[in-house]
């Protein structure tokens, strides 16, 4: 891989000079080590030809120290009677042009996405990189009701873009489900980690409270202090846009910012 860094904002009167990291991938055995160090795949921009990870609060759950909590088990007896199935499909396998698929995504992903659309053009650049290495195919009976994009190397896979029919989202929870059958999955498959994308914000805390096992990405490491990221999260939703350089707020969120200055950080 090759790491680079691109200057960002830069706020002289505090001494603040942002720089965002990213990191180019060389070859595919390289997925686990890239997904480990923080970064995760960009698809932001679909001129680039190069496959581009970003560094970014990062998410895993160690699947030894996986077990259900009285959240998930919840959603499991609420969704039972659905007999909701998972298949794994290699990409290869997998028609990507199908019109009804590309549909799916699209309507899930204008209606659910946050962070942008899914248009013909980005969905096509996803399928197009090689990181993508997986379909998983989630259906009630013969009809699909949901999808993930998934990057799977040696022990590790990213759960990278979902989508799903919101019929099903109030009632039984699906999304919360296929995240949750996911790592089970995974778990039975024999591997170590699953990446669940980044943490930032309020809206990230249902994978803090639903998933035993979970690991943030703080920078230097791998971080199992929930209430730590917890407190994090609460602070991203700070409109100050220069609050969240750690260093400089330890005094004022010493809760949140002394962990800098822990042995091993």
């Amino acid at each position: 891989m090759r790491i680079f860094f691109s200057e960002a904002r830069a706020d002289y009167a505090t001494y603040t000079f942002s720089y965002a990291v990213y990191c180019v991938k060389e070859s595919q055995a390289e997925l686990p080590e890239i997904y480990a160090r923080g970064f995760l795949p960009y698809s932001g921009d679909t001129t680039l030809k190069e496959e581009v990870f970003y560094l970014a609060r990062s998410l895993r759950v160690d699947l030894s120290r996986f077990e259900d909590t009285s959240e998930n088990r919840r959603v499991a007896r609420k969704i039972a009677p659905l007999g909701v199935t998972l298949e794994a499909v290699p990409r290869r396998d997998f028609d990507g042009e199908q019109p009804a698929f590309r549909a799916f995504c699209r309507t899930y992903a204008d209606s659910r996405f946050s962070g942008g659309s899914m248009d013909d053009e980005r969905l096509r650049y996803i399928w197009s990189r090689e990181t993508l290495t997986h379909v998983l195919v989630f259906r009630v009976g013969e009809t699909p009701v949901g999808y993930v994009f998934a990057a799977m190397e040696q022990n590790t896979l990213h759960y990278w873009f979902s989508f799903f029919d919101t019929a099903y989202l109030q009632p039984y929870s699906l999304g919360k489900w296929m995240m949750w059958e996911t790592l089970h999955w995974a778990k039975r498959q024999g591997l170590e980690y699953v990446y669940l994308g980044t943490g930032y914000t309020e809206k990230a805390l249902y994978k803090v409270r639903d998933h035993k096992g979970l690991q943030f990405f703080d920078g230097t490491g791998w971080n199992e202090d929930v209430k730590l990221l917890a407190a994090l999260c609460h602070a991203d939703e700070n409109p100050e846009p220069d609050a969240r350089d750690l260093f400089k707020r330890r005094k004022e969120q010493p809760g949140v910012s002394n962990f800098l200055f822990q042995e091993g950080s």
